[in-house]
């Protein structure tokens, strides 16, 4: 990624290089300056939760009141289905995307390495909806995509993997995090793209610190991507709800 936002002079740096080429003191305050406003460029954008404003803007509710609790993918696959889910999938990657794209153009290659990490931390604790959102895991996807798009893919291929073989989104989702500063430090070597991966990896790790705990009791539910009547995990009061109201409100194995 680092070669490719080269060859596109950064707002920040452009500063710097133009107007104080001669000045340390300023050119110093010109890279602070731009790492400053892509962290609060990128976690600005990280706490415009989806997850939230789809449930309100269409079921007029919000999404934390039901299932886990959590406003990510999983919790709104279960109690909204599929197409809401989808919806905030693809959205909450699109925003990852994004804020990267944000930090490069604003301090270059640092700037989207940082906010790579504030855009998750964002979307974990998002300024407007007091703090409580979802665990980061599309949204991080959205974030190596444009680090680097070969690691998200290698990624994404150990998520399905571990994810159709347990039917854990939890248990993808956390050993993925782990995974990723490690992949990323042996495709591209050390630096801050590493420190970013696993501050953000410590942090989808400690937002599933619950799901972590009953994976090793053995209480965790599984996630199955046909319907639940087919899978036998629906209840009979379940099955009477009406489509666009909340089809669960008891699940706990979340995600983003």
């Amino acid at each position: 990624m680092g070669e490719v936002y080269r060859q596109f002079p950064a707002l920040f740096p452009y500063l710097r290089d133009t107007f104080f080429a001669d000045n340390s003191a300023g050119r110093t305050a010109m890279i602070f300056l731009g790492i400053i406003t892509s962290i609060a460029v990128a976690y600005l954008l990280g706490s415009v939760n989806f997850g939230i404003l789809l449930s309100r803007r269409i079921y007029h509710d919000d999404i934390r009141n039901h299932g886990s609790g959590n406003a990510g993918t999983t919790n709104m696959l279960r109690v909204y289905g599929k197409k809401t889910a989808a919806l905030t999938l693809a959205l909450d990657i699109l925003k990852g995307m994004a804020a990267v794209i944000l930090g490069a153009l604003l301090a270059s290659v640092n700037g989207a390495y940082i906010a790579g990490f504030f855009v998750v931390l964002g979307h974990m604790f998002p300024l407007f909806f007091k703090f409580k959102g979802g665990k980061g895991v599309a949204t991080t996807l959205g974030a190596i995509i444009v680090i680097s798009p070969i690691v998200a893919a290698i990624l994404l291929a150990v998520f399905i993997i571990i994810f159709l073989g347990s039917h854990y989104v939890s248990l993808a989702s956390v050993m993925t995090a782990l995974l990723y500063p490690l992949i990323l430090n042996a495709m591209n070597g050390p630096g801050v793209n590493v420190i970013m991966a696993v501050l953000t990896a410590g942090f989808i790790v400690f937002m599933h610190r619950a799901n972590i705990k009953r994976l090793y009791h053995g209480q965790e539910t599984k996630t199955y991507l046909r319907k639940r009547e087919e899978a036998g995990t629906v209840s009979a009061d379940e099955k009477k709800e009406p489509k666009n109201g909340p089809e669960s409100d008891g699940t706990d194995d979340d995600k983003k």
